[in-house]
């Protein structure tokens, strides 16, 4: 099958479940994203550390499952935030797992500040900005209103569109590259054609009522989502250069993993929500 239908298949797929899941309920989407981080930092953690079982990489990701839960019962149940802290369990038994780190010759590896490096980054990386997410999806009066994440990923997705469009069209035979040392086929006229749609979409949410934060700040947060989308998506290339792969993983015909495709999110959405939270809009 031709590659761009089973890309479009698969990102079709991907949208009507991250979409769906996040119009259904928060318990549903909460489930969604449990699972999403789960296979993200097994995606980042087998290309740093290998496909083995080591309890560091199995620690690593539990200790992302809590922090990620925790941060959603505290928004949606409006438990005390000091349960938050009982992250600090698996984080620790995390770290002493690093003291037992061997290699096959039953020695003290000494590569274990590496590993213990790519286990700590990989809750930080991925697992911290989605438990974020769920600062998000609760008014104040703690009822749902997954509008405001939901417009977060349509904004993304529209600077994903735009970029492969504007740089299919422009950018690929005398274009101007962004970015070659990392990522080759970016060019800059894709970047400013993402930007561009971007901020057309932030207008029609603004202009539909779909979000109420006002146009300016709409915009503000178009044009993070945009630029710092790019720059994640630039962070994960070099991750996956410095280790001579391709994709991160292969759940998603034509996209590659699931980190391939929440890159940008990783890095554009907690800035995005410290700057809702800065402004008190939310």
């Amino acid at each position: 099958m031709n590659n761009t239908i089973v890309r479009s298949l698969s990102g079709a797929i991907f949208l009507i479940v991250m979409t769906g899941s996040l119009l259904w309920n928060p318990v549903v989407f909460a489930v969604v994203m449990l699972l999403s981080v789960v296979i993200m930092m097994w995606e980042y953690l087998t290309i740093s550390l290998g496909e083995n079982f080591k309890p560091g990489k199995i620690l690593s990701i539990v200790t992302g499952m809590t922090v990620f839960t925790l941060f959603f019962i505290a928004n949606a149940y409006e438990i005390s935030d000091r349960y938050l802290y009982l992250a600090a369990l698996p984080a620790t038994l995390l770290f002493c797992s690093f003291i037992f780190e061997k290699n096959n010759k039953g020695e003290v590896m000494g590569e274990g500040y590496e590993r213990a490096f790519f286990t700590i980054t990989a809750i930080i990386y991925i697992a911290l900005p989605f438990a974020l997410t769920n600062t998000i999806l609760f008014s104040k009066d703690n009822s749902y209103s997954p509008n405001l994440l939901l417009s977060l990923f349509i904004l993304l997705w529209s600077s994903d569109v735009g970029a492969y469009v504007f740089g299919m069209t422009f950018g690929q035979k005398n274009g101007h590259k962004l970015y070659p040392a990392i990522s080759p086929k970016k060019s800059w006229e894709g970047f400013w054609g993402g930007l561009g749609v971007t901020l057309v979409s932030a207008f029609i949410l603004d202009y539909t009522g779909f979000i109420s934060i006002g146009l300016i700040h709409t915009l503000a947060i178009a044009g993070i989502v945009s630029v710092f989308g790019v720059l994640g998506d630039l962070a994960e290339s070099l991750f996956k250069r410095n280790f001579a792969v391709k994709d991160s993983g292969s759940i998603l015909p034509g996209h590659g993993g699931l980190l391939d495709r929440f890159d940008g999110a990783l890095i554009a959405f907690p800035v995005a929500i410290a700057y809702l939270k800065f402004f008190c809009l939310i």
